[in-house]
């Protein structure tokens, strides 16, 4: 058995959504699954108990980037790695940095060789080679590690897309050889995972899938969607990568998204997601729920003393009101931006497993067309 295992266990009869299982040194996790975001070591305002007590979370993600900068490579050795660290015990996945390579856009500069990016924390310059990536990530520890990429923006031109692509392929080609000459540090498997490019240029995803399927490596990941593109392109995108990428690997679609995001692209053969709209939205008063859309902000719940929402069994969604979270996201207490987060996070965890529990049903396509207009609706 390879050091990640991944097995198939329904498939939809309507779409191409499937239920499996992954294997981990750090334990299993059901597919489909959302990997709340732990950017800095941490998914904000929420501790790594109520992500496993509340959340239900299976695996969370560190950024190679962040981390890099602080705490820094020196401490997290020190401690033994990040699940050490931060005391989380069950699968982390972290990104290369690569996504940097267009959100910090103004603060680097590309070349063959890798990328110089600006610290966004006091300005001190770093390269970023492919090579660094990996060996970064080994200090890291993630169970499910990156390769190093370029993601171009929404929209680029052809040639420009064309040439990332290509050299993208090249820093992968270069993360492979890295992986394959070290080992990891902590005595458990390391996994890594090659990532498609191509924009929106349907000739070029079909060229970076079928390059990365190449790798034979044990799960792929598409990167470059939800940079600014249509969300229709979006899906067409994703439905696209997933006809040419291996079926009996893990597929991760990189940085999406909404709720229905993740219901449509599940049905394309999507088996893991991350995004750190849950939280973000969260601490800016907005909650998903399984009744809809909530400001929470918005007067009309000052009064409503019912639960946030019922449907969630965490002892937060289903203990505290949305008059008495209203109140604390009024009054800026801090508790109420971990209660807001918990339950986005909690929901998100509450619709990929339902999604899970339909598949294995044989319902999912019409559960999915009946539950979607009602979690998309504004409360």
């Amino acid at each position: 058995m390879p050091p990640l295992s991944f097995q198939i266990e329904k498939k939809d009869p309507h779409s191409k959504a499937r239920t499996g299982t992954i294997a981990t040194d750090h334990g299993t996790i059901q597919t489909p699954i959302f990997m709340p975001v732990g950017t800095a070591g941490t998914v904000k305002a929420v501790t790594q108990q109520q992500l496993e007590e509340n959340v239900k979370a299976a695996i969370i993600l560190g950024n190679t980037y962040h981390l890099y900068l602080r705490p820094g490579l020196d401490v997290l050795q020190s401690a033994g790695g990040l699940h050490k660290f931060n005391g989380w015990e069950k699968p982390i996945l972290t990104d290369s940095g690569g996504y940097q390579v267009f959100s910090l856009a103004s603060n680097r500069k590309i070349n063959e060789e890798g990328v110089v990016f600006q610290s966004h924390i006091d300005g001190s310059k770093h390269l970023f080679t492919p090579e660094k990536a990996m060996d970064i990530q080994r200090v890291i520890g993630g169970d499910i590690i990156m390769v190093f990429d370029e993601c171009p923006a929404y929209p680029s031109e052809y040639a420009y897309v064309k040439n990332s692509m290509e050299l993208t392929h090249r820093w992968l080609d270069r993360c492979f050889h890295r992986f394959n000459e070290t080992e990891g540090l902590y005595g458990y498997d390391q996994n890594l995972f090659p990532i498609a490019q191509g924009g929106t240029e349907k000739d070029l995803r079909k060229a970076s899938c079928e390059y990365i399927a190449s790798k034979q490596a044990v799960g792929n990941a598409i990167g470059g969607l939800s940079v600014g593109e249509p969300t229709q392109l979006i899906y067409e995108m994703c439905a696209w990568s997933c006809e040419y990428l291996p079926e009996n690997k893990p597929r991760y679609l990189m940085g999406v998204g909404t709720p229905q995001d993740l219901l449509e692209c599940i049905s394309f053969g999507v088996d893991m997601f991350d995004c750190v709209m849950p939280t973000r939205n969260g601490r800016n008063e907005m909650l998903f729920t399984s009744e809809g859309i909530i400001h929470i902000d918005n007067k009309k719940w000052e009064f409503d003393h019912a639960v946030i929402d019922p449907a969630l069994d965490n002892n937060v969604s289903n203990f505290y009101s949305k008059s008495y979270l209203r109140h604390l996201i009024k009054s800026k207490e801090i508790l109420g931006l971990t209660i807001a987060s918990i339950q986005n996070l909690a929901f998100y965890l509450w619709l990929v497993t339902e999604a899970r529990n339909q598949i294995n049903a044989g319902s999912f396509s019409s559960w999915k067309n009946n539950i979607l207009p009602i979690i998309t609706r504004r409360l």
